[in-house]
């Protein structure tokens, strides 16, 4: 287990799923590990007796209440929003926190195709032996129905359209038909379906109405303030703690600080005290795009800059993530540090940085 780069989220947080299981009183839904209210808990943290659950999510509780009732009726749940709010995130944690299995998933890709969401056969036993249930080769989904479980579908909008039809029968009858053998898959209780979409792909591969309404959608926003992004930043990075080892607390924080303003400035397109209009670039430059760039940036001052604070490995980290494309986002870029930043006097060293690696551009 030492050697996997990201384990499942029910053995990274194994002591506390454990801890609220022991702890759980309320009345839990068919097929779940815990019941709604500890699984709201697990994902929004607390204490359970004497272990800490550490927050998954920091953010409204009320649209993680929404999520979980969701799934505990027969309507599947979308999770929606712009890239990098936690969607696939939340997506784990509750089907780890139900059915104690994250790893029924389904990547939305556009080459996909129907058996990835129905099945497939196992063609050297289907010559060999015949149509049989030994050939068929099941799908996460129908591994869900058989199981009683969550299966979680990854960026639904990306899908082509006939293959999203799919879904309709599937979530209105809660069964896969099986034409070749004359039977069908029915599910057990305590399945269901999570599915991430990614709005800004909206126009990509549109959702049928017909496909929408089997399922509640839940919206996920960016953080409200500077202070809970700040906060959602420093609890995600804290948890490698390797990199805090050589990089004081405080230094980060204050780089968290720099970060998370410059790309709330970009992103809203206006300056923090609202006095200042500005081009925001391609990118998105999300919570989660921060995240990386500030886990990069201690990495660099890590190893290369003996553990204290650069500002070019800031700036270095952040060009990677707001330059996506050069030809359009480098004019924004520059116009930035010459109406805002250039203007910050505890930007200084900051700014110098990045006009600095401006210049190989």
């Amino acid at each position: 287990m030492e050697n996997i780069l990201r384990p499942f989220a029910e053995i990274t947080f194994k002591e506390e799923l454990d801890a609220l299981k022991k702890q759980d009183s309320g009345s839990r839904p068919p097929s779940w590990h815990l019941s709604p209210e500890s699984v709201v808990q697990y994902i929004m943290g607390g204490k359970s007796g004497k272990t800490n659950i550490s927050p998954k999510y920091i953010g409204h509780r009320r649209l993680i209440e929404i999520a979980v009732a969701t799934l505990a009726t027969d309507r599947a749940l979308l999770l929606s929003g712009v890239p990098g709010t936690a969607k696939t995130w939340i997506s784990e944690h509750l089907s780890a926190a139900i059915s104690g299995d994250s790893t029924l998933l389904i990547q939305g890709t556009a080459g996909i195709m129907e058996e990835s969401i129905r099945y497939g056969w196992n063609y050297a036993l289907l010559i060999s032996k015949g149509p049989g249930m030994d050939a068929l080769i099941p799908s996460p989904v129908m591994k869900a129905m058989e199981q009683g479980k969550m299966v979680r579908i990854e960026e639904l909008s990306r899908i082509p359209s006939e293959v999203q039809d799919a879904l309709i029968t599937l979530l209105s009858e809660k069964m896969i038909p099986i034409p070749e053998l004359n039977t069908s898959v029915q599910a057990i209780s305590g399945f269901n379906l999570i599915a991430t979409a990614n709005s800004r792909d909206k126009g990509i591969h549109e959702m049928s109405s017909a496909l929408r309404r089997r399922f509640n959608t839940v919206v996920m926003p960016l953080p409200a303030t500077i202070e809970e992004e700040i906060n959602i930043i420093q609890f995600r990075v804290s948890e490698l703690s390797h990199l805090w080892a050589t990089v004081s607390e405080q230094k980060a924080l204050h780089t968290i600080e720099q970060l998370v303003v410059i790309f709330r400035e970009l992103r809203q397109g206006l300056s923090i005290d609202g006095q200042i209009k500005i081009k925001s670039p391609q990118s998105t430059l999300s919570t989660a795009e921060a995240i990386s760039v500030m886990i990069n940036t201690l990495t660099l001052q890590s190893f290369f800059s003996a553990g204290k604070e650069n500002p070019y490995d800031l700036a270095a980290s952040m060009s990677g993530a707001i330059l996506k494309d050069t030809e359009k986002d480098l004019p924004v870029w520059k116009e930035y540090l010459d109406k805002v930043m250039r203007k910050r006097p505890e930007y200084k060293k900051l700014y110098s940085a990045c006009m600095d690696l401006i210049q190989q551009y």
